[in-house]
């Protein structure tokens, strides 16, 4: 019995000592909150992302806008309308950098995400952007119209020759391509644009077939539609027909000359 007495006062003791204990500590410190990020929380700073995306393409910092309207678009907040302003910008970017192919791709997905849309009259002219967003553009519209099992009637008869020209070259099909960009031009093509388009995909597959005469006659030719014409960067340097065009623009620019000469002096005589 004394020794079940003292187990028990020993029992008791320990349990003053332990709530004693407890006292004399600190009150535990309140978790902090994690902050709540919500959709609205996104959707604003999706669309902070746009406009600095939008500002950097201004003042030409297309690295800095490129991320900045990549980054609007990874969250999959923003407007139709505003989607298809940052693809739009990101086609520019890729096609100022001679990046067609991902220029193009960029123009295909604002046309996906929106069928509505369109460049304003000042961007389709732009003569780096402007060719590719109609080729895009045409093709959709034959995609849509093939789809759909109706006739092209919104695509004349040489736009179509003109995109399948241009998708043969692309494939590495030049006899074919040739035969359709020629259909296309003798169908008769509206836009100057694409009618230079067709002349120098044109010349580049007789170049890559080796046919240098009718390579160069046919870089001739565009001088004719515009004699401002050159070559993108890209293109320039390719070294089956670099020569080839370079001898071609000489003469074309000298033609011209003595062109401006003759007459300039025809108007001087009596």
């Amino acid at each position: 019995m004394r020794h079940l007495a003292a187990l028990r006062r020993s029992g008791a003791t320990a349990i003053v000592a332990l709530l004693a204990a407890c006292a004399q500590m600190p009150p535990e410190a309140p978790r902090p909150v994690a902050p709540q990020i919500t959709v609205d929380t996104l959707r604003a700073r999706a669309r902070e992302q746009l406009l600095a995306g939008l500002k950097l393409y201004e003042i030409g910092d297309y690295d800095g806008a490129l991320r900045n309207l990549q980054a609007s678009l990874d969250h999959g907040l923003l407007e139709k309308s505003d989607q298809g302003t940052a693809r739009k910008h990101l086609a520019f970017i890729h096609c100022v950098a001679a990046r067609e192919a991902l220029c193009a791709a960029e123009f295909r997905r604002a046309f996906e995400i929106d069928q509505g849309f369109a460049l304003t009259v000042a961007e389709d002219g732009h003569p780096i952007w402007g060719p590719v967003y109609r080729t895009v553009r045409a093709t959709l519209i034959a995609e849509r119209e093939a789809a759909r099992g109706r006739p092209q009637a919104t695509l004349d008869k040489a736009e179509r020759m003109l995109v399948e020209g241009l998708v043969k070259y692309e494939a590495g099909e030049f006899e074919e391509s040739l035969t359709a960009l020629e259909a296309a031009l003798r169908e008769g093509l509206k836009d100057r644009k694409d009618q230079v388009r067709a002349l120098k995909h044109i010349a580049f597959s007789h170049c890559l077939m080796n046919r240098w005469p009718a390579c160069r006659a046919e870089f001739l030719k565009i001088y004719d539609i515009d004699p401002n014409f050159d070559l993108t960067p890209a293109e320039s340097g390719h070294p089956m027909w670099t020569r080839t065009f370079a001898g071609a623009k000489a003469q074309a620019k000298k033609a011209l000359a003595e062109k401006a000469f003759a007459e300039k002096a025809g108007k001087k005589s009596p």
